[in-house]
């Protein structure tokens, strides 16, 4: 077989170049730090130095790099699990909220590093110290370093739920030569449309590597918690809940004014807020200060109280279950153009959905909630208020939302099973544990 000599030179001027700005990385991991804390600790992990001697036992390796990565992959990390009680699950992340989340959902149970950035030393240090018998890869974390050395070690990859925006693959054409060549060392991508997977072919993969088989987020359960619900009433009194989630530091101004035109509308209304990033609980709670508002947050007052106007949701891992007591969510990232975040999970919790234009990262989704009626997409912030105004005084539309939202969710229902038998193809036979026991089957999802 030829050598690539392209490839190669594409590969190496790609490592000089990460090498030329590896001191970046450390000041990004500072810069950061001051933000948020945790970016102070575990430097090691993320240039592939482990502390412990190399393990050789099976490991299956996941990687989610944040928080809604994490919360995706959860019904397919705990179905794998059970069914592959014989392998050790590595769980990698590459921000600290979803390395919070892995702890918060498995604690112990599973393995968790960061992952190491995409350097050659860096990477080969991860698969020799690790040994991963098969690498499941979520959504849209193309590293070619990784990817080629997972080839190289003899570890067969899959990117599941996979996604890759009109935007996203237009930001690859730069090194879409070098991304093209990494993406074919993959066994399968497994998308989560047939948009998706078609912009995947056409940033380089094989069609036959590529296959739509469904978003996971459908197969998250929503929390249906009748107690929690009572107990959150109990506290905030029988008002309406406006939640808004997963905002940007550029978004906290407009909703703060959103708030301010909504209440004008529906004085006794309460926000629920959580922002994106833990970094900015504290500014938002400054800010809501400022203005006057009366404002309590979930790590210290538990519940919100009868007279506050405003809860700060400043936890991880607790959104799903605040969405279940909301009237009208609106979901952050979409009046700036960052994207949007995950529509899903408030569709599931039975709640109608307003966000603003830019929802380039979800455009599936997006499509097919104003489709099924479930979700408005205002221009601005203040279409925003006035859909959101609209919603609170219309119940039977607000009803008519949620029904909406409610189908789409179980018709879209079954990718977790068709992941489960994909990776199952891929693994080792069953490893006999001490007690002789083999393990299970894939369960039905």
């Amino acid at each position: 077989m030829r050598a690539d000599w392209i490839g190669r030179i594409l590969r190496a001027i790609y490592t000089v170049v990460l090498y030329v700005l590896l001191p970046i990385t450390v000041y990004h991991l500072v810069w950061r730090g001051f933000r948020h804390n945790a970016y102070f600790h575990r430097w090691a992990e993320r240039y592939g130095i482990y502390p412990h001697a190399t393990r050789t036992t099976g490991v299956l390796w996941i990687h989610a790099v944040s928080l809604g990565e994490v919360n995706a992959a959860a019904p397919l990390i705990d179905a794998l699990r059970k069914c592959r009680s014989d392998l050790r699950l590595l769980v990698t992340t590459i921000t600290p909220t979803g390395s919070a989340r892995v702890r918060d959902l498995w604690g112990h149970q599973v393995e968790h590093v960061y992952l190491p950035y995409d350097l050659p030393g860096a990477t080969r240090r991860f698969f020799a110290h690790f040994r991963p018998v098969l690498g499941l890869i979520m959504e849209t974390e193309i590293w070619p370093n990784l990817l080629f050395t997972a080839q190289e070690e003899g570890v067969p990859l899959h990117i599941l739920n996979a996604r890759l925006s009109a935007r996203s693959l237009r930001g690859y054409r730069v090194l879409a030569p070098l991304v093209s060549r990494a993406l074919r060392t993959v066994r399968l991508v497994a998308a989560q449309s047939d948009e998706d997977a078609e912009r995947f072919v056409r940033l380089g993969a094989l069609p036959t590597q590529v296959r739509a088989l469904g978003n996971l987020k459908f197969d998250v359960q929503a929390t249906d918690d009748g107690l929690f619900r009572e107990a959150f009433r109990a506290r905030a009194g029988r008002r309406p809940i406006w939640i808004v989630a997963s905002t940007h530091e550029e978004e906290e101004g407009p909703v703060l004014s959103m708030f301010r035109a909504v209440r004008e509308q529906v004085p006794n209304l309460l926000m629920v807020w959580a922002p994106r990033h833990p970094e900015r609980f504290r500014p938002v709670s400054i800010s809501a200060g400022n203005l006057g508002l009366r404002w309590s947050a979930r790590s210290i007052a538990t519940w919100p109280g009868p007279e506050d106007d405003l809860f700060l949701l400043d936890t991880l891992g607790e959104l799903a279950k605040f969405f279940a007591v909301a009237d009208v969510a609106f979901i952050g990232g979409s009046l700036q153009p960052i994207g949007g975040h995950n529509l899903l999970e408030p569709a599931a919790a039975g709640v109608p959905i307003v966000t603003g234009p830019h929802l380039h990262n979800f455009a599936d989704i997006a499509k097919r909630l104003r489709e099924a009626g479930a979700l408005i997409v205002a221009t601005t912030a203040d279409e925003v208020a006035a859909a959101t105004v609209e919603l609170l005084r219309d119940p039977e539309q607000a009803a008519r939302m949620r029904q909406g939202g409610l189908e789409l969710i179980a018709r879209g229902r079954g990718a977790l099973q068709r992941y489960l038998e994909l990776v199952a193809a891929d693994l080792p036979p069953a490893l006999k544990r001490q007690s002789g026991s083999a393990a299970k089957r894939p369960p039905a999802a």
